[in-house]
């Protein structure tokens, strides 16, 4: 009876040892990596409102609500966006055509034609000349060309021609850009684009005809006269008679 107990012990032992040394690992874990920083987000009402003269854009996007979808395009996608930002000037030099004859919806497009809904930076314009016409955030026949001369960037909207002049930021995701004209598209204006107009003519010097010089005999002289041609005739035509007279009179005397 003793026997088999002590089997049954020595079993057990045996099995909690084994179970010990067959104990599995514990598990490890890998360090789970940092999430990437969240981009900083761009306020566009703070950037054109401390950058520069653009508060007549900014108005317009406002009213518009453009500045939304810029906003949105500018911190809630990868491609970003580019954007030429007009002068205040270049809308006070903008006579015709006006922009307050325009409808809200055209109005609100040719806020869009300032955009493009990606980020390029100025290196970047040189192959875009190459590609042809590139559209713009309202789409459709709205494109803008551009050209590269020796690093200026050149945009052609068919009723404007200007260029870069400075850069407000160039950062991924967004670009703004300082142009000096507003950006008019073909497809509200058309293509009857008004000429250039002509150089003012140089002014004529306001200069009198000179005087006509006096005479010795207070008169004035005129370019057809020539002063002594009355006395240089008179002294001829005595010059003769007297000849006149000598010749009579010598003869006279040959005859007495």
């Amino acid at each position: 009876m003793v026997l088999p107990v002590v089997c049954m012990l020595l079993l057990l032992s045996s099995s909690a040892a084994y179970a010990q040394k067959t104990k599995p690992p514990s598990p490890s874990f890998s360090p789970t990596p940092a999430p990437a920083p969240a981009q900083d987000f761009v306020n566009l009402t703070d950037l054109l409102t401390v950058a520069g003269p653009f508060h007549t854009f900014l108005n317009y996007l406002q009213s518009t609500k453009v500045l939304e979808t810029f906003q949105d395009q500018a911190n809630k996608t990868e491609e970003g966006i580019t954007i030429f930002v007009p002068k205040d000037s270049a809308f006070t030099a903008l006579k015709k055509p006006s922009l307050s004859n325009l409808t809200a919806n055209q109005l609100k497009s040719v806020i869009l034609f300032h955009a493009l809904p990606h980020y390029y930076a100025l290196a970047d314009f040189k192959n875009l000349s190459e590609s042809g016409p590139i559209p713009t955030f309202a789409g459709g026949s709205y494109t803008l060309n551009f050209t590269d001369a020796s690093g200026a960037v050149h945009l052609t909207s068919g009723w404007s021609d200007t260029k870069v002049s400075s850069s407000v930021r160039s950062t991924d995701p967004v670009a703004v850009y300082q142009v000096d004209k507003v950006l008019l598209p073909e497809a509200i204006f058309g293509t009857d684009i008004p000429p250039t107009p002509a150089p003012a003519p140089a002014p004529v010097p306001d200069t009198a005809p000179a005087a006509d010089a006096p005479t010795a005999d207070g008169g004035s002289s005129s370019p057809g006269s020539a002063p002594g041609k009355s006395s240089s005739y008179r002294i001829i035509s005595w010059g003769i008679w007297g000849h006149l007279v000598l010749a009579v009179s010598g003869g006279l005397a040959l005859i007495l």
